[in-house]
């Protein structure tokens, strides 16, 4: 399988995908594996620290650098204060292509903890469809029925599919 010299192919492909590539043997896919991921982390790193969210275009503008071309999901948090500036960001689970388990609780604690008025979610779905799932929207009512008793709003969440998206609160759907 060749990656048609298609970065974000490249990106996608795990480190036997890489293995399997002309001329590529264990070392090389290994360093090939390290950069791609050097370059997803400093995308994010290079990302303002703490931007202002006043749209779900803002959101997406952080995160599909990070995901578009993940070949897993990954689930990410946005800690935002008073004035919907980001005071935090943290990863929550990452897993298959199936789904991600996320735990309510930890959201919770660390929104406590970084004294959060607000929270974005934020996944991607590597299928290729954007549509929220059965679990997508479960989660999503879960964290915002947890933050509504600590007055910590849910203020979006994202699904973000290649250079794509579909946001809860611009869908009427939060």
């Amino acid at each position: 399988a060749m990656s048609g010299n298609s970065l974000p192919e490249l990106g996608r492909m795990s480190i036997d995908g890489i293995k399997r590539l002309k001329g590529i043997g264990d070392a090389k896919a290994v360093i090939i594996a390290a950069a791609l991921e050097l370059g997803r982390r400093r995308k994010l790193a290079g990302a303002s620290d703490n931007p202002q969210i006043r749209s779900s275009a803002d959101v997406f503008n952080i995160f599909c650098p990070l995901m578009e071309d993940l070949p897993h999901e990954e689930f990410w948090i946005l800690f935002l204060n008073r004035a919907n500036k980001v005071i935090s960001r943290m990863k929550i689970s990452q897993g298959g292509v199936s789904g991600t388990v996320t735990d309510v609780r930890i959201i919770m604690k660390k929104a406590v903890e970084t004294l959060a008025s607000g929270l974005v979610i934020c996944h991607n779905h590597p299928s290729g469809n954007n549509s929220p799932s059965d679990s997508d929207v479960r989660i999503t009512r879960k964290i915002k029925e947890a933050g509504a008793l600590m007055d910590i709003q849910l203020l979006d969440h994202l699904i973000i599919c290649g250079k794509d998206y579909y946001s809860f609160a611009d869908n009427g759907a939060l």
